[in-house]
């Protein structure tokens, strides 16, 4: 088996936080798959994460797949337990909390594939933009760590889509991911941010704690802030006049210049501000719609609408938040492309429901344990190094980072801890360990 002794310390000080997850020996398995799916080079099947491990001869492979199907463990405990964990080691004290949630589809075939169906896929090639697979609500912590000049959204918390359940919603699945963030960061602002589609009556019965920051549909029904009493008898007005379409508002709203940072770039766009009520989605709660033009010569028109129920931070920040929104683009491409994500082949309901989550628990932790212990000055030199076309590299990628992972936790695998030298397999095992380079 994998003994304790040989996952290195800087990985495994991360792990004793999820020890209260699991009982004693679902938490050695669950040690023994998070180092199996970082360390393995092929496929990251259930069993392929016991290659990875070492123990495809030592342990039954029944007892890697008990752990998803049958163990008592709840995924969404894990993930807020990995929140805290990000939190405190990579948010500053007492900093808001930015929280990116979007939607993705892992492809999977065959009919007994518990909650598989047929969903919008934006990476399909036909015209129909349709797949047929698991479709995943994600809920990512936003963060800037020193070595990277842009912001990396670390993936905490995932929900499954099924049809014909209240958990059919993708907003309303995201709205309950936040609630709970903010349930179990207590004294933390938490601010959401999500595409268009994530905006409905759903999100007014949000905590005070939470604001919410989305794209405005252009067929939005916006009104004034509620008038005063009056003093009449009778129930006061809830909502005042209706405003004008999106695009009367930009011709009759001032825009001032403002200095943005997004995507990686500083830049200066234009502005204008409206303080109103978007009733259908946040009922009397005041929001902020805020104006984009990228270009002052467009007088009259808007390129960007957002919305906000954080009516007390400038348009600049708002605007950039809105940006952060793109790591979870990114994060979601990293778990498929370089951890592998979804390939495991579960079809049974507990099964199918926990892979998925745990995948993106150990993309998480990698990003965390490279930020604390795992960053060299020399990481992006030595990249350029071996592969010089790469020549406005400067900073360490994702696949990096896990390529990084990879090789401690191979090298673990063959220190000294027995008189033994090793073996003419294990030094070339190592050796093709450290011929991997990351894309």
């Amino acid at each position: 088996m994998l003994p304790d002794l040989t996952v290195p310390s800087s990985l495994a000080v991360l792990l004793a936080d999820f020890r209260p997850c699991f009982t004693a020996p679902t938490f050695q398995v669950f040690r023994a798959l998070v180092c199996g799916m970082l360390a393995a080079t092929g496929r990251r099947t259930v069993c392929g994460m016991l290659v990875g491990a070492g123990l495809s001869r030592v342990w039954p492979h029944d007892r890697a797949h008990r752990f998803f199907a049958g163990a008592v463990w709840s995924g969404d405990e894990v993930g807020l337990v990995l929140a805290r964990l990000v939190v405190r080691l990579l948010v500053p004290s007492g900093a808001p909390v930015t929280v990116a949630v979007d939607d993705t589809l892992f492809h999977r075939r065959g009919k007994k594939v518990w909650a598989a169906g047929w969903f919008h896929d934006g990476s399909a090639p036909d015209a129909r933009q349709i797949g047929h697979g698991n479709n995943w609500v994600i809920c990512g912590i936003v963060v800037t760590v020193p070595m990277l000049d842009r912001p990396v959204c670390l993936p905490v918390l995932a929900r499954l889509v099924c049809k014909g359940t209240t958990s059919a919603s993708r907003l309303w699945l995201a709205a309950r991911m936040v609630e709970k963030l903010a349930a179990t960061l207590p004294g933390r602002t938490v601010h959401a941010v999500g595409d268009a589609a994530y905006a409905g009556d759903e999100l007014r019965t949000l905590p005070t704690s939470v604001t919410w920051t989305t794209r405005l549909r252009k067929d939005a029904a916006l009104f004034r802030l509620a008038p005063p009493r009056t003093g009449r008898r009778g129930r006061p007005r809830k909502k005042g006049d209706r405003l004008g379409s999106l695009a009367q508002l930009a011709a009759g709203t001032a825009f001032t210049p403002v200095t943005v940072t997004r995507y990686g770039r500083t830049a200066v766009v234009h502005a204008a501000t409206v303080h109103c009520l978007w009733y259908g989605v946040f009922a009397a709660r005041p929001v902020t719609v805020v104006l984009v033009r990228d270009t002052p010569d467009r007088t009259g028109t808007y390129d960007l609408a957002l919305v906000t129920t954080d009516t007390l931070t400038k348009p600049a920040q708002i605007i950039g938040r809105y940006a952060a929104r793109w790591s979870m683009e990114v994060a979601i491409a990293d778990a498929k492309q370089i951890f592998g994500v979804g390939q495991a082949r579960n079809r049974a309901k507990a099964a199918v429901e926990r892979t998925v989550p745990f995948g993106l628990t150990c993309q998480t932790l990698t990003t965390v344990w490279y930020a604390l212990a795992g960053h060299h000055a020399d990481d992006a030199t030595d990249h350029h190094t071996r592969a010089p076309w790469y020549t406005t590299k400067t900073r360490p990628s994702t696949a990096d980072m896990a390529t990084k992972l990879r090789r401690v936790l191979i090298a673990a695998k063959y220190q000294l801890t027995r008189p033994e030298p090793p073996t003419p397999a294990e030094i070339h095992t190592l050796r093709l360990a450290w011929d991997t380079d990351a894309a």
